[in-house]
């Protein structure tokens, strides 16, 4: 099985967006869930910062790109 990444909340104000996430890391056998929020482009919450994530690297990489793809937020 690999990384699983479910929105389960969402609700847009303005420009911001305030998502509520689960997040199966595979590596570590974990379910994770938090509350993220979108700034126009920028994705902030620890679940997806790089020294602060419990998540592993390819977990929190998989879940930025996933959730910036569902929401059209992709700047790549």
């Amino acid at each position: 099985m690999k990384n699983e990444i479910r929105v389960t909340d969402f609700i847009e104000q303005g420009t911001a967006i305030y998502v509520k996430a689960e997040v199966y890391d595979h590596q570590q056998n974990q379910w994770y869930e938090e509350e993220l929020r979108f700034l126009d482009e920028l994705l902030y919450g620890d679940l997806v910062h790089p020294r602060k994530s419990p998540l592993t690297e390819q977990c929190r990489l998989e879940t930025i790109a996933y959730l910036k793809q569902y929401f059209g937020r992709a700047t790549d």
